[in-house]
C-alpha cells in the first residue's frame, strides 16, 4: 500500500490547513492511521491518530484543541484539520499507517506516505 499526502502549503499564524492521506488501497482500512511531523534536526515526533472505526482519537497535547482527525474508510483517506495553526506547527507532516487496529506510535507503524511541507509564517 501506498500513502500519498496533500494539503500543505504557507499560512499565517491563526490561520487553519486541511490535510489529506490517500491510501492506494484498502489495506489500511482495518487499522489505526494518524500523523507525525518533523523538522530539520529534530526527532519525528507523533500528532494524533484514529483507530479503525474512526475512533478512538489520540492528539499530542501540544495539538488538542486545534487539531482534528478524521477517515472515510469508503474513500481510503485520512484527515488532518489543523486550526489556529502557529508558527510551532511549521514541519513536514507524515501520513502512517499502524500495524494494529488502535493505536500509533513510532514503534507500531507499518507504512509512511512521503510527507508534505507545512509552513506557519508569524
Amino acid at each position: 500500500v501506498q500513502l500519498v499526502e496533500s494539503g500543505g502549503g504557507l499560512v499565517q499564524a491563526g490561520g487553519s490547513l486541511r490535510l489529506s492521506c490517500a491510501a492506494s488501497d484498502r489495506t489500511v482500512s482495518n487499522n489505526a492511521m494518524g500523523w507525525f511531523r518533523q523538522t530539520p534536526g529534530k526527532e519525528r515526533e507523533f500528532v494524533a491518530s484514529v483507530g479503525w472505526r474512526g475512533s478512538p482519537t489520540n492528539y499530542a497535547s501540544s495539538v488538542k484543541g486545534r487539531f482534528t482527525i478524521s477517515r472515510d474508510n469508503a474513500k481510503n483517506t485520512v484527515f488532518l484539520e489543523m486550526n489556529s495553526l502557529e508558527p510551532n506547527d511549521t514541519a513536514v507532516y507524515y501520513c502512517a499507517a499502524s500495524r494494529h487496529s488502535t493505536g500509533l506510535s513510532i514503534q507500531t507503524v507499518s507504512t509512511w506516505g512521503q510527507g508534505t511541507q507545512v509552513t506557519v509564517s508569524p
